[in-house]
């Protein structure tokens, strides 16, 4: 009787329990939260944000978990969207001199394909990597295509489960599981190993975003690749140089051009 009340109690434990997830949102309130409370509310068991238009926002803000920072994790979320793009923000920092402003990565939640699930990295670099894209930053900072696939096919607008790995500079998204894009960030001055995690309402046209099961496991810290033992693949592909320095700035161009 023992074994049989223990396999029904293992069975019916919440899942991300026995996965070793924790839940980051309570279904009832947005304890733990902080945002901008115009924005920002729970609806039907759901974190909801929302924009009026164009005139509302000066900037993007974001709706920011307080429980600690994240190094290595796996983030997954339930989202849909409708109107202007949103995306989920990690290891990100604050802006100091902007309420409820952060810097960083963020897996982009858009509805042009290329940019469903990429990489980009808001105050930063920009977009990183693509939906359908494997990339590689060398220590430099030059972007290499080291692998493509078809872009992940979604419809925004519906319930999707967003993931997000991190282990030490090498970051993966996902889409209902299946890889968006994948990036190892060897440029050690400008990645980041730690940092907030967020939701973005992004300023501009009106825009509607609706999330749920945030669920977050923690990974062992470590994990950062070396690129001495980790080369670029031979028929991998510049997709952009940084710009070059004043000196030497024609050397560094010619160079750019006969590497690609």
């Amino acid at each position: 009787m023992k074994r049989l009340l223990l396999l029904s109690l293992l069975l019916t434990a919440p899942l991300c329990a026995q996965e070793g997830f924790q839940s980051l949102f309570n279904g009832r309130d947005l304890t733990g939260w902080d945002g901008n409370p115009e924005l920002w509310k729970v609806e039907n068991g759901e974190i909801v944000g929302s924009t009026t238009g164009p005139d509302q926002l000066a900037y993007n803000q974001f709706l920011i978990w307080r429980g600690g920072i994240l190094k290595n994790f796996e983030l997954r979320a339930r989202i849909k969207q409708s109107g202007n793009n949103t995306g989920i923000q990690y290891r990100s920092t604050e802006n100091k001199d902007r309420s409820w402003s952060v810097r960083g990565y963020q897996c982009d939640i858009h509805p042009n394909a290329p940019y469903r699930a990429m990489m980009y990295e808001e105050g930063g670099r920009g977009i990183v990597a693509q939906n359908g894209q494997g990339v590689i930053i060398d220590p430099a900072g030059v972007k290499w295509l080291a692998s493509e696939h078809d872009p992940v096919q979604a419809d925004i607008a519906e319930w999707h489960e967003y993931t997000i790995i991190a282990r030490g500079n090498h970051l993966v998204h996902q889409i209902d599981g299946k890889v968006t894009m994948e990036l190892t960030d060897f440029d050690a001055g400008k990645r980041a190993l730690e940092g907030l995690l967020a939701f973005q309402i992004h300023r501009g046209p009106a825009m509607k975003v609706h999330i749920k099961d945030v669920r977050l496991k923690e990974l062992p810290e470590g994990g950062v690749i070396d690129f001495a033992t980790h080369p670029i693949p031979s028929d991998a592909q510049i997709i952009e140089a940084p710009a070059p320095k004043a000196k030497g700035k024609g050397k560094a161009k010619a160079k750019a051009k006969k590497d690609a």
